[in-house]
Parts: C-alpha cells; sequence; structure tokens
C-alpha cells in the first residue's frame, strides 16, 4: 500500500514515552519495518532523564508518520494515551507502550481482519508475552478461543471474558479501538494512574456495540524489563491507584445498572472480580505482612470514599463467603476496635481458600 498523507491514516498508533531510551528504538523500529504503511504514531514524550525525547523526534525527522509531543512527568501512560486519542487523525487507535514492539508484519494482518468485519468498536486481538531475560516467547495470551462467537455485544462479551475468568482485565494494548466510539463514550484514562487497565477494559468492553475478536497476535509485550511498573514490588505504593481504579468502577456499575434492561449476571460478575481482586491486594496474607496498616486504611477510605453505597449492590450477587469478606473491608475503615479482629479473619479466609482450591 502507498501511504498518502492527505488522507487519514487508517491506524493511529499511541506511544507514551517516558525513559525507556533503552527501548525505544525496537519500538518505533518495529512500527517502521511493517509493509502496511498507512499510519500514523503519535509519540507522548513525557519529562525524562535519559535521551527519549532525543530518539522520538529523530524517528519524527526522517518520517512524518511519527508526530511528537510532549508533556509534564505524570507517572504514569494515562496522560499520553488520553491526549493520544485527542490527536488521532486515524480510525482505529493501536496503544503501544515505548518498551514494547508489534509483531512483524501484524498491520496488514490487522488490516485485512478488520476490513472483512467493518464497523464494530472494539477488535480484541492477542499477545505474546516475551521474556526479557531469556528472549523467548513465554505465553500467548488471547481472552477468546479459536472457536468463540465471531461477534458480541459488549455485555455480552463482558460475560463471556468472565466466565473464563483467565485475563478479567485485559491490557488495553491488546484491542484496537475504533476512535469515535472512544471519542462518543469519553472513555478516558485516569490522569496518573498506574494499572489502568483494569479500569479502561472493563467499562470499554460493557459499553461496545460490537466486539470482533480478531485472534492475532499482534503485540510483543516484554516481560521482566528493567524499571517496569508492572514487575515492581508493591509494598504498597500502588495501593492508592488501585483505590481509585475500583472506586471509579463501583460508581460505573451504579450508573450503567441503573439503565433500563441492564442484565443483572453482570452485577455479580463484576462484583466476583472486583471484590475478589481488592481482598487479596489489601488483605492476602502477603499483603497483611507487607503493608502497614495505616496505609490499607488510608487507601480504603478512599476506595469507600462514598461509603457503601457503590459498593453494597456488588455484593448482593457474589458467593456468601465472598460477600462476608466485602463486609469486613468496609468495617475495617470503619470501627478501629475491629481491625485486628478483620486481619485475624482474612488471614484464615485466605488459609481456607487455598484448601479448598487444592482440593478442587
Amino acid at each position: 500500500m502507498i501511504y498518502c498523507p492527505i488522507m487519514k491514516p487508517f491506524f493511529s498508533i499511541i506511544v507514551p514515552c517516558c525513559d525507556v531510551e533503552l527501548y525505544l528504538r525496537a519500538c518505533l523500529d518495529s512500527v517502521l519495518a511493517q509493509p502496511f504503511a498507512d499510519w500514523e504514531c503519535l509519540l507522548g514524550v513525557e519529562d525524562s532523564k535519559d535521551n527519549t525525547e532525543a530518539i522520538a523526534r529523530e524517528y519524527a525527522a526522517k518520517d512524518p508518520r511519527f508526530k511528537v509531543f510532549t508533556g509534564p512527568r505524570s507517572g504514569s501512560c494515562s496522560a499520553s494515551r488520553n491526549t493520544g486519542i485527542d490527536k488521532a487523525q486515524g480510525e482505529y487507535i493501536v496503544f503501544l507502550d515505548g518498551d514494547d514492539t508489534i509483531v512483524e508484519g501484524s498491520l496488514q494482518r490487522l488490516h485485512d481482519k478488520i476490513a472483512a468485519r467493518p464497523g464494530a468498536d472494539l477488535y480484541p486481538c492477542a499477545v505474546q508475552v516475551l521474556d526479557a531475560k531469556t528472549g523467548k516467547i513465554t505465553e500467548v495470551r488471547d481472552n477468546y478461543p479459536a472457536d468463540a462467537p465471531p461477534e458480541f455485544t459488549g455485555p455480552e462479551a463482558t460475560l463471556f471474558i468472565a466466565s473464563r475468568r483467565k485475563h478479567p482485565y485485559p491490557m488495553m494494548q491488546l484491542t484496537i479501538c475504533r476512535r469515535a466510539f472512544l471519542v462518543e463514550n469519553k472513555l478516558k484514562c485516569i490522569y496518573g494512574l498506574r494499572g489502568q487497565d483494569r479500569n479502561f477494559s472493563p467499562r470499554a468492553l460493557y459499553l461496545a456495540k460490537r466486539v470482533c475478536p480478531l485472534h492475532e497476535p499482534f503485540y510483543l509485550y516484554l516481560n521482566n524489563r528493567t524499571g517496569s511498573v508492572v514487575t515492581s514490588i508493591d509494598k504498597g505504593v500502588l495501593l492508592k491507584d488501585e483505590a481509585i481504579i475500583h472506586q471509579s468502577l463501583f460508581e460505573f456499575h451504579t450508573r450503567v445498572s441503573a439503565a433500563p434492561g441492564f442484565d443483572r449476571r453482570l452485577t455479580a460478575k463484576w462484583g466476583q472480580s472486583w471484590i475478589s481482586w481488592i481482598a487479596y491486594t489489601w488483605f492476602s496474607p502477603a499483603r497483611l505482612r507487607r503493608i502497614p496498616r495505616a496505609r490499607r486504611l488510608e487507601t480504603l477510605n478512599v476506595l469507600f470514599k462514598n461509603g457503601d453505597g457503590d459498593f453494597g449492590p456488588l455484593l448482593d450477587g457474589v458467593s456468601p463467603s465472598l460477600r462476608l469478606a466485602g463486609k469486613a473491608m468496609y468495617l475495617f475503615t470503619k470501627h478501629p476496635i475491629l481491625r485486628l479482629p478483620i486481619e485475624v479473619f482474612f488471614r484464615f479466609y485466605f488459609l481456607l481458600s487455598k484448601i479448598k482450591s487444592s482440593r478442587s
């Protein structure tokens, strides 16, 4: 395909860049090497301590499809992704982190598959996980098996993903998004928030009118890399982010569940997923040892900033044991005298969960 700079591109590739000097050339080379030429690549460069910006501008100087915009250091990919969505001219958005790459020839395959089923809001794909230490592919993640239906509504896809429980929070980078869908639904990332997948993906998936799995392993995710937020040891540093993520999801559930025709099975599935994650994140034995009680209390107060008004309805559809765990988490924030007994309760709760899992 011959690239014509006058036409709007088919893909807008949004690349957040901050302190990724070691990886950025490989990332941009993987885009530049694509035989499919109908793309623009928006490089959101935040204030870096290395030569990230110089590398980004080098690529923009030699190919006008690379476009650089800058911003202050924010601590996450959120700002660059949001600004990239606003600036994008393409029909479809591809999210690519500056320390990852895309698979050779994959843009052409994506284009052909999308053209065969045009107009969907989301096109879930697959991701190859590359171990940074060994250079080997260790996993291929695809939330949809090969025999899955070729098309879902958003609620159908949400229930399908929840029933598999493989990766309940799909990476944003795993899905090609129709830009107009993101704009119409005001789907943005929360500024400065890390772990954005757990907030963005459930909302986007539910709101989509058409979801067409492509099963295309186009994204090459570099695992165990130096300095990765994902692989950093969490001693409570990311706990506030987790609180903001789930408080936002509680509010989202409250809003969409009030609409006529809402499928109440979604409340049960979301409740099961979100409350289990919260219990593990704040009260698993390892977290109880590593995270000071004051830090857990501070961040739980962020999670329950609206009291239990947005939280309570999610408890209705979950199992009795998880409902008890949810109520215990909320009581932990309200009654100082109960905090130590609740921590003891969670030690037994996770011990029994482990025993149950080993027997199943």
